[in-house]
């Protein structure tokens, strides 16, 4: 059973490596990092600038080394236009197979009608990907040996010939959004569109060609002010990329405790045949902080015993002064 659920985390860590086509990381938390999510939502909040961090842990149950996913991001807002970088690390299994990602982005809000409470916004970002493994850390089935009972021995030749360990390419990525900001209204509606991997690198650590696959986000959502304490944000997420197509179905909630000045957020997620996403958390003036926890339901559950992943946020905004009523109220994600 410990070869077994081995080989299985080997697969998936190296078939990013040794197969075609590779899948990108993704959050469950997705859109507590909005400029991970859509371009266009950089500078996109009320305040002056913000900083935002988030990692995420996961399948430690079915592996020694879990994946890893730690971000970090910084926006600022200049009138119309919003400014930010992003960076990212991702690092899963035996191989230390790790991806490092260095994202500028520049975004434009584009407000609409008199009052201003309907807006598009554009983004873009680009900036660059690194990917690694330490394949001599790895174990391949020419090494196996029927010795001393059978093993692995890695003194013996692979038979894999890399061309290189460490690989880098260019990435461009793009993002429009459309919300309503009107503060009074009892719906927020919102929805978007980001496309990632414009330029379609080659990633291969072999010399040959395999061309880093697009991946496409549509996400859409209302928030709805239920009474001027309580809201709920029903909202859906889906995302394509090569083969791999997830949906993303989910349930934010937030109630005011005017005095404490004090947020209690909770939410809900569906990941279609994943996993079921449970969130807490809390706004406290300038700060948000949140907690997720995953429980698997795919084809792992026997092996992981349902136990997915556990993600961790943290935002801050600094603010000089009050927005004004229409300015930037993006669908307060």
């Amino acid at each position: 059973m410990i070869r077994k659920i081995r080989n299985i985390v080997i697969a998936l860590v190296f078939i990013p490596v040794i197969g075609v086509k590779a899948q990108d990381f993704h959050l469950s938390m997705y859109d507590a990092a909005p400029i991970y999510l859509n371009p266009a939502m950089t500078g996109l909040f009320e305040g002056s600038w913000r900083l935002h961090a988030q990692y995420r842990d996961q399948w430690r149950a079915v592996n020694f080394k879990p994946y890893n996913t730690a971000l970090l991001s910084f926006d600022a807002s200049y009138k119309k236009w919003g400014f930010g970088v992003q960076f990212a690390n991702y690092r899963a299994g035996a191989g230390n197979f790790n991806i490092f990602q260095g994202l500028l982005s520049v975004a434009y809000n584009v407000p609409l009608g008199a009052k201003k409470a309907h807006n598009l916004a554009f983004g873009v970002q680009g900036g660059v990907t690194n990917k690694s493994v330490q394949y001599q850390l790895l174990t391949f089935d020419n090494q196996y040996t029927t010795a001393n009972g059978g093993g692995f021995d890695q003194t013996m030749p692979s038979g894999e010939v890399f061309d290189v360990q460490s690989r880098y390419t260019p990435i461009v990525n793009f993002g429009m959004l459309y919300y309503f900001s009107k503060q009074e209204s009892r719906l927020n509606p919102f929805v978007g569109v980001s496309a990632f991997n414009l330029i379609n690198p080659n990633e291969s650590f072999f010399g040959d060609k395999a061309k880093y696959p697009f991946r496409f986000y549509g996400h859409a959502g209302v928030r709805i002010n239920i009474t001027e304490l309580f809201y709920i944000v029903p909202k859906v997420l889906v995302m394509n990329q090569d083969k791999f197509f997830e949906q993303t179905y989910a349930l934010d909630l937030g109630y005011y405790i005017s005095s404490s000045d004090l947020y209690l957020l909770g939410g809900l997620v569906y990941r279609n045949a994943d996993a079921m996403v449970f969130s807490l958390g809390l706004k406290i003036s300038n700060i948000t902080a949140k907690f997720a926890y995953d429980v698997n339901m795919s084809r792992l559950t026997n092996t992981s015993s349902g136990k997915g992943a556990y993600e961790i946020s943290l935002t801050y905004v600094f603010s000089k002064k009050k927005r004004k009523e229409y300015e930037k109220i993006c669908p307060r994600l």
